[in-house]
């Protein structure tokens, strides 16, 4: 049996994974890590691709600080860089408290808009029978170093 002959192109993946205390300060450090990083793999400080997935980094921790929530817990930030795309995943201790798009309002609800108006795609995921539920992000990025 004769195997595919055609050149394959070298695929790289990033990661970033980190744990965080559910707290405000926890928040502000995940969203100066994620700048730091994205800039060590090539997307600099001031430009769009870094201002957003550090934008939609500092919603979602910020929601896991403020909804997420479970004493004892922290919450989990990682990032994936693969072919100019970017997932952005939080991960935290509140199974029962799924997030929705809703119409913001002067209380509140801005995050996820601001999150689905910079992803491609967003979405939850429920971890049925584990401790934590992962809400994700994903963002062109265009391809850094």
């Amino acid at each position: 049996m004769q195997g595919d002959t055609r050149a394959q192109e070298p695929v790289t993946v990033r990661t970033f994974t980190q744990l965080f205390s559910c707290t405000p300060r926890g928040a502000r450090l995940a969203r100066r890590l994620v700048a730091n990083r994205m800039d060590v793999w090539g997307f600099a400080y001031d430009s769009e691709a870094s201002e957003s997935v550090v934008l939609v980094v500092a919603e979602l921790a910020a929601n896991a600080v403020r909804h997420g929530h479970v004493r004892g817990r922290s919450f989990r930030v990682r990032l994936v860089l693969r072919d100019g795309l970017v997932r952005v995943e939080v991960a935290d201790g509140r199974t029962e408290r799924l997030p929705f798009l809703r119409a913001p309002d002067d209380e509140g609800g801005r995050g996820l808009v601001i999150v689905a108006a910079l992803a491609e795609r967003w979405g939850v995921v429920p971890r049925i029978g584990m401790a934590y539920k992962v809400v994700w992000a994903e963002l062109l990025v265009g391809l850094g170093r």
